[in-house]
């Protein structure tokens, strides 16, 4: 390109700086001194242009001449208005994509559906300082949900040091922070707080706040089964998760009893290792015929009696451990499975794609005709890989042999009864969940997302919950960069004003090289 093609581009170009040097200012970057920069750097570019085209622009009341200049500024002018009104329409659409493998900017589907059920306003109150390290992620986590409920949420921060009636009344100590989450109108609103939370932890305030009564949930003991208490091999999570969605745990020791409490809103059976006597299966036996609901949790090599029991409602505990040389961690005996049943609780799971992993389960067979209650309706939930066998001699061999079942098992069935006629009635319906392995409820296990929420989504079918059939949120380790608002600026800047400019000065270059050959 020759010196006088260089110069003649100089005048859109600086032309198209001059004049966005506003935009700069008032949108992009806010900076006067980067505003002041493309002015000054425009004029020069414009004053150089005059200069080296002084007897052009002298000729300019030709009639061509004319013409070329008036198109120039125009075509520039329109170049630059084309890029302000994108800009402004993008400021204002304000569309994001979460992009991230682990969906880090987007809420999970318990909390979207939490937020689309909330009957009252929610509130968030922030007692955080600005100079505190989480300030800037809690901001960003109730924008998130502002945006998905505008209507019934909204939120503010409060700097407890400039508002020392308010930390009072809250019982803040000095440097201590605090979000109080309340849910309708005016100081007797009901309210819940909270240390600086996750989004697990806020979702589960509203739905605790917006729970209309916490369903007891009874954990039976006395037959070796895991105990809510206990720390390391317990449930322990389990308890505090069920405490999280509005559930009340308590144990409950059937020996003596005529009947299942008439508040509990399900039971269940976490891993028994003793045989329940005969008065206690007919407790149990009677509180499912009046249409109660209840979890049950096995394991291989056990005995607890409960055979006969089940099998009045389709399910029929196999013998064994379920292997799989495929679909396993390493072990043949630790399967993995994404083989859904068409049950409505694992279909968050199977959308999503997820792993459920069961170390050392035992399998069921489903029995649909016979022994069966009149009204029962039994159906596989979870199941292995085609390539699946049930191995009676697990410590001897680990490989398929002769008489042992072989093929898709059920590792997770779903039962229910049809209990309106029933004398003393609980509710209409009967509901039973059998799962194939009780040692996923523990605590050094419960971290595992797709089986914590299989366990919950079980919990929140049996007790006719449809709304707690869901995905929580996961417990997901963000690698984000932290930038200062000078860097943000500055990075605006660049992407919104700076790079666009330049590839249009570029393409503004070209044409306007093109054109004058």
């Amino acid at each position: 390109m020759r010196a006088t093609h260089v110069t003649r581009v100089l005048g859109p170009f600086g032309l198209l700086l001059l004049a966005s040097s506003p935009f700069t200012l008032f949108l992009t970057s806010g900076s006067v001194a980067l505003a002041a920069g493309k002015a000054v750097l425009g004029a020069a570019m414009l004053t150089a242009y005059v200069v080296t085209h002084r007897e052009e622009l002298g000729r300019a009341g030709t009639r061509r001449t004319g013409r070329f200049l008036a198109s120039s500024v125009l075509t520039t002018l329109a170049v630059l208005g084309v890029l302000v009104a994108l800009n402004v329409f993008a400021f204002r659409k304000n569309q994001r994509w979460d992009l991230t493998q682990e969906r880090i900017f987007s809420l999970a589907p318990q909390t979207v559906q939490t937020l689309a059920g909330l009957k009252e306003k929610a509130h968030a109150l922030a007692l955080v300082p600005p100079t505190h390290p989480s300030y800037g992620e809690l901001e960003e986590l109730f924008r998130r949900y502002h945006e998905a409920a505008p209507e019934t949420f909204d939120y503010a921060f409060v700097d407890p040091r400039r508002e020392p009636t308010l930390a009072a009344k809250y019982q803040l100590k000095d440097k201590q922070t605090l979000v109080v989450v309340s849910r309708g109108e005016g100081d007797a609103a009901p309210h819940t707080t909270l240390p600086v939370p996750s989004e697990q932890e806020l979702t589960n305030a509203l739905l605790q706040l917006s729970a209309t009564g916490a369903q007891k949930v009874y954990v039976l003991e006395g037959h070796g089964e895991w105990s809510l208490e206990a720390a390391g091999e317990g449930l322990t999570e389990l308890r505090r998760q069920l405490l999280r969605e509005g559930y009340r745990p308590e144990p409950l020791n059937l020996l003596g009893r005529k009947e299942v409490p008439r508040d509990a809103g399900l039971l269940i059976i976490a891993g028994a290792k003793q045989a329940y006597t005969a008065p206690e299966v007919a407790v149990l036996r009677t509180y499912l015929g009046e249409g109660g609901r209840l979890l049950y949790f096995t394991d291989a090599n056990t005995d607890d009696g409960l055979g006969l029991f089940l099998a009045d409602y389709g399910v029929q505990v196999d013998e064994g451990v379920a292997a799989d040389p495929q679909f396993n961690s390493g072990n043949p005996f630790v399967l993995l499975s994404n083989f859904y049943g068409k049950h409505p609780i694992t279909r968050p799971l199977q959308e999503r794609g997820f792993n459920v992993q069961l170390p050392t389960p035992r399998s069921f067979t489903l029995v649909r005709e016979g022994f069966l209650l009149p009204g029962v309706t039994v159906e596989p939930v979870l199941l292995s890989s085609p390539y699946a066998w049930v191995e009676s001699r697990p410590l001897e061999d680990t490989t398929p042999s002769s008489g042992e079942k072989m093929g898709q098992l059920t590792l997770v069935a779903a039962a229910s009864r049809d209990t309106r006629a029933a004398e003393h009635k609980r509710s209409d319906e009967a509901r039973l969940v059998a799962v194939g392995d009780s040692e996923l409820l523990l605590d050094p296990n419960w971290g595992y997302e797709a089986n914590r929420n299989l366990v919950m989504n079980s919990l929140g079918w049996a007790s006719h919950q449809a709304e707690k059939i869901t995905l929580r949120p996961p417990d997901r380790e963000t690698s984000t960069l932290e930038l200062g608002e000078d860097q943000m600026r500055t990075l605006r800047f660049v992407s919104t004003d700076l790079l666009p400019l330049s590839l249009l000065g570029v393409g503004l270059a070209v044409w306007l090289s093109r054109r004058n050959r």
